[in-house]
């Protein structure tokens, strides 16, 4: 996998236009890119469109939960519009579905194991009889057997899940936050650097680049450390 590819740019801005001059200004060095929800409607899957066929890769991250029927036919139209990674809720249905929609495709579904804005005791608050750690790895394994191409974790769960799924996941994180930068709303976080030397495939990373005022410059001390 070429180095600047495992560098995945949260592209969480408010419009098409602030996104475009963001991938202008990050260059070369921006090889691959997330669009979530904040972009997604207000033109921002027309753009999944516009950057693939410019050669980058785009992540699709809008969580995708519903019943299988739905599900399946949603992601199956998705995969035509050239992202190379798409989330969906890792519930075992769900995770069918999609991995069925996306058959025969270039799309690679990703299971959602828990937001790495949650901790235990959030959890508890929703009504589930088990912590983080433990339910992480029920869904890496659920993630897995459903053909999946990967997982959504933290990169304090890296270690748990490679002990369940071995190299049988993508493990892409998300609560990225280099030395000194701004914790934001995410609880479970760690460093660009140790989360690659603990097994993560991609790190998905977006204040910390978009929201300064040299984005290139801190995409490029990223790239340097996790090199």
């Amino acid at each position: 996998m070429p180095h600047r590819d495992r560098i995945i740019i949260a592209l969480d801005l408010p419009g098409v236009d602030a996104a475009r001059r963001m991938v202008e200004t990050l260059g070369d060095d921006g090889t691959f890119y997330k669009i979530g929800y904040e972009l997604a409607f207000v033109g921002g899957l027309d753009l999944v469109r516009e950057l693939s066929a410019a050669g980058k890769k785009v992540f699709i991250d809008l969580k995708l939960h519903d019943i299988p029927n739905t599900i399946e036919k949603g992601v199956g139209q998705i995969a035509g519009m050239g992202a190379r990674y798409l989330t969906v809720h890792a519930y075992p249905q769900t995770l069918a579905a999609a991995a069925k929609g996306a058959a025969g495709s270039n799309l690679g579904v990703l299971g959602v194991s828990v937001m790495t804005s949650m901790d235990d005791s959030d959890l508890a608050r929703a009504g589930y009889g088990m912590g983080v750690k433990d339910l992480v790895v029920r869904r890496a394994r659920q993630t897995y057997e459903a053909g999946c191409a990967g997982l959504i974790c933290s990169a304090t769960d890296l270690e748990n899940v490679r002990e369940a799924v071995g190299h049988g996941l993508k493990l892409i994180t998300p609560g990225i936050r280099p030395s000194g930068a701004d914790v934001g709303d995410q609880k479970r976080i760690m460093t660009p650097g140790k989360a690659m030397a603990l097994g993560a495939d991609h790190l998905v990373i977006g204040r910390p680049i978009t929201g300064v005022s040299d984005p290139r410059g801190a995409l490029r001390s990223i790239l340097d450390e996790v090199g």
